[in-house]
């Protein structure tokens, strides 16, 4: 078995059994025609319930065959054009390559004896980023697994901050349509159900400052602890950016940390066209980036920045056997000192490859590409009557609602557009998400392919109305 390790005298078995898998993987992604195959759960569980894990096939090409049938045939392609749903990115082959490369050489980028050039490589991509949102010199932050992690850790840190004995008397503030991450960070750290208070958001879906003053406010007379505001650099349903520069007024006025999840609107730090969007990002005292989503990169690849290095003290512990104190006063790099990992991958190389093939002009441009095919899908939608669109774009995300023109009760309309998402997925055609707005079913596009053209918006637009229609139609016939 020791034939499988990889080591100086399998490097040549490594080369073959690599460049098989890729060629498989290149194989099918030349020939996918569609996102997805539309197989259902009980068409795939028995193919993957009957495989032994104690029978190995002792062959990588049969395990590349198998893998076929259980895994590429059905997988959802992402790099699809009609691909419309989640916010899941193609990624770029600088990427793909980093992450051959430190899959391979698998770096832990807990400790400097662990990973030498990689611990410098992650620092210098953290100050290029903490640089382009114009946090200061004082910056600092750490890689993560997804903005989840980021956000977790940016609320631990301002729960630190708040420096109060009472948790049940912390309060922290984001819009209603906030991430749910808040909520779940709030619960993990120990604080009170009633923790967040959501704050209402106006037409288009941004955080409403006045409503948030009057918050904070109330907050203050109640006698409770205002620990933080998070504003959203993109919501997950809408794109919608809160007003950035008006809330980091509010947070100086009250004294609160606050903490912008920039998951999805990273790509604007990168954008030629709209990085303006984003402005008031600078004021935060800690940002969420994921750059899986919006800097074209493999999952996963995150990042947590904060304004002061200091407050990243309270993720620091110390272990004789992996970070003893004096490794500070030796001034050895251990970016455990940072993280709430401590095994963690070398994430930071792919950003890396891409900026040094591809620079970050050649990311925003892309991330721009994909914000001016939302500005046109939404023209589109809005020209089109079987249709009602939520709110113009800021990012790349369309919320939308078929509206049938001899139907109106909402619960039959809500029911046509489950069932034509339903549909769409189920012939592989195209992906599209879906959600709510004030309790009624919409349907959403989720532009991150610049492949991705009005055509095939348009195309898409026509099949959702064909499935909801022939759902209406069957509804009528069941209803006579």
């Amino acid at each position: 078995m020791r034939s499988h390790l990889l080591n100086d005298a399998t490097a040549e078995q490594y080369r073959r059994s690599v460049t098989e898998g890729v060629e498989r993987v290149a194989a099918k992604l030349a020939a996918t025609d569609r996102p997805f195959t539309g197989v259902t759960v009980d068409a795939l569980s028995p193919r993957i319930d009957e495989i032994d894990l104690d029978k190995p096939l002792h062959d990588t090409a049969a395990v590349l065959d198998e893998l076929e049938d259980v895994y590429l045939r059905d997988a959802v392609y992402f790099h699809h054009p009609r691909y419309l749903a989640h916010l899941n990115c193609p990624v770029v082959i600088p990427a793909v390559l980093g992450e051959a490369v430190l899959s391979a050489v698998n770096s832990s980028l807990d400790t400097w004896d662990q990973s030498a050039g990689g611990t410098l490589i992650e620092r210098k991509l953290i100050d290029w980023t903490c640089a382009r949102i114009g946090l200061g010199p004082a910056a600092d932050g750490v890689f993560t697994s997804g903005g989840t992690q980021s956000n977790l850790q940016a609320l631990l840190l301002a729960r630190e901050e708040a420096k109060h004995h009472s948790l049940a008397k912390l309060r922290i503030f984001a819009s209603e349509v906030s991430h749910f991450s808040v909520k779940k960070s709030a619960k993990l750290l120990g604080l009170g159900p009633d923790a967040v208070v959501s704050v209402p958001v106006d037409h288009d879906k941004r955080m409403q400052t006045v409503a948030l003053a009057r918050e904070l406010e109330r907050c203050a007379k109640d006698g409770l602890v205002p620990m933080a505001v998070v504003a959203t650099g993109g919501t997950t349903d809408f794109g919608a950016i809160d007003p950035l520069p008006e809330v980091a007024g509010l947070c100086e006025q009250y004294g609160v940390w606050m903490h912008v999840d920039a998951a999805y609107g990273c790509g604007l730090l990168a954008s030629l066209k709209y990085r303006h969007r984003i402005a008031g990002i600078e004021r935060a005292d800690s940002v969420t980036v994921d750059y899986h989503k919006s800097f074209f990169q493999p999952v996963s690849s995150s990042a947590v920045l904060v304004r002061d290095a200091a407050t990243l003290r309270h993720a620091t512990y110390h272990a004789e056997y992996l970070n003893p104190r004096r490794m500070v006063q030796e001034r050895i790099p251990n970016q455990v000192d940072k993280s709430l990992q401590t095994t963690r991958r070398f994430d930071a190389l792919k950003l890396w490859m891409t900026l040094r093939v591809m620079g970050a002009d050649g990311i925003g441009e892309l991330f721009d590409e994909v914000c001016d095919l939302a500005a046109e899908g939404w023209k589109l939608l809005a020209a089109d009557p079987r249709y009602d669109v939520v709110v113009k774009p800021s990012l790349s995300t369309l919320v939308f609602r078929y509206i049938p023109a001899a139907v109106t009760d909402p619960a039959e309309i809500d029911r046509a557009n489950l069932y034509a998402r339903k549909a769409l997925f189920a012939s592989g055609d195209a992906v599209v998400a879906g959600t709510k707005v004030a309790g009624r079913h919409y349907l959403k596009f989720t532009l991150l392919n610049p492949e991705t053209t009005t055509a095939d918006i348009a195309a898409v637009l026509d099949l959702i109305a064909g499935h909801a229609e022939q759902y209406l139609g069957e509804s009528l016939d069941r209803a006579s």
